[in-house]
């Protein structure tokens, strides 16, 4: 599938403003937002962390298959896409994030 098709299968974000990434040391290392250009890449973050309980190793590769075409340009042009690179090295065992959600206003 695609990945506009696979975006369909994922839970819904409307409770969502943000998810905060938090690294093994406690540092914030990235936030996406709900907004155009980050709501498909927090939809699978969202899923990832839904399903994995944060990202590991094991939910960046499901996340890989979700990024579908988006993932071999991902690899093919490193740097493009930030969220994707993120999941690649988490694959490959470089790091595993707890995911914290930011409750969309009027939302609780």
């Amino acid at each position: 599938m695609s990945f506009a098709d696979n975006l369909k299968t994922l839970p819904s974000l409307s409770h969502l403003a943000a998810l905060h990434l938090i690294d093994a040391e406690g540092q914030q290392v990235a936030t996406l937002e709900n907004r155009p250009g980050q709501a498909g890449s927090l939809a699978v973050y969202h899923a990832l962390a839904l399903r994995h309980g944060g990202i590991t190793p094991e939910a960046a590769r499901e996340g890989l298959e979700l990024y579908a075409e988006h993932t071999a340009d991902a690899r093919a042009f490193p740097g493009k896409h930030p969220n994707i690179d993120r999941l690649l090295a988490c694959a490959e065992g470089e790091g595993s994030y707890r995911v914290e959600g930011v409750q969309a206003a009027g939302r609780h």
